[in-house]
Order: structure tokens, then sequence, then C-alpha cells
């Protein structure tokens, strides 16, 4: 079922066609952070398979959330829309200077965050399906989950963000790893981290995004 929600007073400056229970909701956060006029496009998973809805089809042909629609242009991934986003309607907020070393970090959180951080999560989600078939794969996922976790948790040390002294959009891409780490029940072995994502909860931008994308029960 899909329902159209604007929110921004107006022309939207752009779309956010959003998936319920899924990564979309931290692209509403980096929005209400920046104060981004935008509208909403609401999506329901399949009760029963959990997939995406095939009106998503029609928006890209992959079928998935997050995608964003801007006039002409339509974005998929979400670091790359969390980039376009604050390169276009940031205003120079939520990221680094460019050429500066902060900027390099920044960069490769937003690669990071899918590119090997949410891997292993996705494969234990996966193979826990397989029961008994999937045992001899656990120990060496397990593994890479604690490896790639404790390096989050090492660069969460002492901070209260990844980079400088406010969220950036490196804090967005990543926020969904700990979402699904508390989901497993793994997050309390890492203490930077669930302070992270509490600290991120905390925040009105972070409130007033969950009030508009409707139900979100990851990490809960």
């Amino acid at each position: 079922m899909l329902e159209v929600e604007p929110f921004s007073r107006g022309i939207a400056v752009l779309t956010v066609h959003h998936l319920n229970e899924s990564r979309s909701q931290r692209i509403l956060w980096l929005l209400e952070e920046l104060g981004a006029p935008y509208e909403i496009k609401l999506y329901s998973r399949d009760a029963t398979t959990r997939l995406a809805p095939p009106e998503l089809r029609a928006v890209h042909p992959l079928g998935k959330s997050p995608v964003i629609t801007d006039g002409d242009q339509t974005v998929i991934e979400s670091g790359a829309i969390i980039d376009y986003i604050i390169r276009k309607h940031g205003g120079g907020r939520m990221a680094p200077a460019t050429g500066t070393a902060d900027h390099e970090a920044y960069l490769q959180w937003l690669h990071y965050g899918e590119g090997s951080a949410m891997l292993p999560l996705m494969l234990s989600m996966y193979v826990m399906r397989l029961g008994e078939a999937g045992a001899p794969l656990h120990p060496r996922i397990e593994s890479e989950i604690a490896n790639h976790m404790s390096y989050v948790e090492s660069a969460l040390e002492g901070r209260d963000w990844l980079i400088g002294d406010g969220p950036t959009g490196a804090d967005a891409q990543m926020s969904f790893v700990p979402e699904v780490l508390k989901a497993f029940g793994k997050l309390g072995a890492y203490p930077n981290m669930s302070a992270w994502i509490e600290r991120i909860h905390a925040r009105p931008a972070w409130q007033a995004g969950l009030e508009k994308g409707g139900p979100y029960l990851m990490g809960r």
C-alpha cells in the first residue's frame, strides 16, 4: 500500500521513497537534521515475505529502498543518497571540508557502512535461515562480525560522533549497523556503539524523522 505524505511547504525539493523498517530511516534523519524540504512516499513490506512492494520498481528497476527522486534525478544506495543530499541541499553542513583529512575519513565511512560493516551481519541473517545446514559457516561469520564491530567500537572511543563535534553524513550512514546489531542481541558487547546510537535516537531530528516515517522496530 502506497501513501503520500508531504512534509514541506510548497513544492518539495526531493522525495524519499520510504519503506517501513528499512535503511531509509537514516535518510529521513539526515533531512531533518539539515532542515531540508522534502516529501515522503510511504511503502509497506509484504506481511508474509517482508519484501518491498512492486510499486518501488516503478521508481527504480531494483525495487529497493532507500531511493530518492529530485526533479529528473533518481538516486539509489544510501551512501550515494547521503552524499547527494549533503552536496545539493546541505549548505556546507554535516560533512567535513573537501581536501581535509576528516573529509577523507568521512568518505571512507560512507563506503564502509554497506561495503564492509553490514556484509557479515547480512550473511548471519541469511545463514540462520538455513538451520543446521548453515552451522559450519557461523564461526567464520561471527569472527568477521567481531572484527568489524570492534573496529567501529574503537573508532568511537572517547568520541560522541565518528568525525568532529557533531553528527555528519558518516553517522547517518553507519547508524544502521548498531540497529541491526541490537536486533541480533549483540550490541551490549559494544558500549561505545550502544551509547552512540542512543545519542542518535535522542536527537529531535531523529524523532521527527521517526514520526514521519512510521513504525520502526529495528534495534528496539
